[in-house]
């Protein structure tokens, strides 16, 4: 059973449920210790943030489970770091692979998922995996995501191609979330029947995640996307790495390189895709309020209010009798 938020951080604070890294610590670095990620947390408060979940993406298995069990023992070692992170979210190794959906992410260590592949990093992660994004369509008999449900575990699916159909039934199984709509996709989609258009037709996905930093999504784009999901459904995330808040620069995202430019893109070494945002919480809020026009009642609905409910909701699936 998941840990209750409730006698962690105010939740009149952001709660970002994609964070990679911050102010130069990679959160998958294989040599990460407490005091780095104890200064990352202070950071990330100092730049308007609450909580995060620091969150890790595809590698190998074994490996993936030597960062999980790395970081859920930083996390419980300094009081100050636990109230911060508020949990582990797992995107990846069960993603698609091909060119475009595969995004940031390493293709040769995505796979299939499976209950016991899933339980050997949730066993890693102590307790403190909350969150968990993979593609229905690389999950044989939708077991993973029934497993993770039933451990409280808020279920995303992210990076995948699923039919309409499969996405209903993965709904039916227990998938909850939508990990950065309109990321995580080819540039090329079909016009009509594409992964986009399928999930603002699923009303069963309670929540969708969008990366406001102003790069990932038009702010015109994000603002229809935000009249489509409503005031309850959406929730805001950074989705930025190591490169957050330091400028300009070369950093690392697990084993590659990130470029970042004047303008706060964060790049690929090859400039073919883009690799998580540089983006803080004050800038997610800056682009809400003056690119997309919302207000701070809203502004505070998606960055708080939401993805603090879509973890609790979660966590209630796993208490229900």
């Amino acid at each position: 059973m998941p840990p209750s938020l409730a006698s962690t951080a105010p939740s009149s604070l952001p709660l970002d449920l994609q964070l990679n890294g911050f102010r130069g610590l990679d959160f998958a670095a294989t040599d990460l210790d407490p005091r780095a990620l104890a200064a990352a947390c202070a950071a990330f408060r100092a730049a308007g943030g609450g909580q995060f979940l620091a969150t890790l993406i595809t590698d190998s298995i074994a490996t993936l489970e030597e960062k999980t069990a790395r970081l859920a023992l930083c996390i419980d070692s300094d009081p100050q770091v636990k109230e911060t992170v508020a949990g582990i979210h797992i995107e990846g190794p069960f993603i698609r692979e091909e060119r475009g959906f595969v995004g940031a992410h390493p293709p040769e260590h995505t796979r299939d998922a499976s209950p016991s592949l899933m339980e050997r990093i949730l066993a890693a992660g102590q307790g403190h995996v909350r969150m968990v994004t993979l593609a229905p369509e690389r999950d044989p008999g939708l077991r993973t995501i029934a497993l993770l449900a039933s451990r409280g575990i808020l279920v995303a699916a992210g990076h995948c191609d699923p039919s309409l159909g499969l996405l209903h039934e993965a709904c039916a199984a227990g998938l909850q979330a939508f990990t950065h709509l309109g990321n995580g996709c080819p540039h090329l989609l079909p016009r009509h029947d594409n992964i986009i258009h399928r999930v603002l037709a699923s009303e069963a996905l309670r929540w969708v995640t969008l990366i406001a930093d102003g790069v990932h999504l038009p702010p015109f784009l994000l603002g229809i996307i935000l009249k489509v999901l409503g005031p309850d459904r959406a929730i805001v995330v950074s989705d930025a790495t190591a490169a957050a808040g330091m400028g300009p620069g070369t950093f690392r995202l697990g084993a590659q390189g990130v470029v970042v430019g004047e303008d706060g893109a964060a790049w690929s070494e090859d400039h073919t895709h883009l690799v998580g945002s540089t983006a803080t919480i004050q800038r997610l809020k800056g682009v809400l309020a003056e690119a997309v026009g919302l207000d701070d009642a809203m502004i505070h609905r998606l960055l708080a209010v939401n993805p603090r409910r879509a973890l609790e909701v979660a966590g209630e699936r796993s208490r229900a009798p």
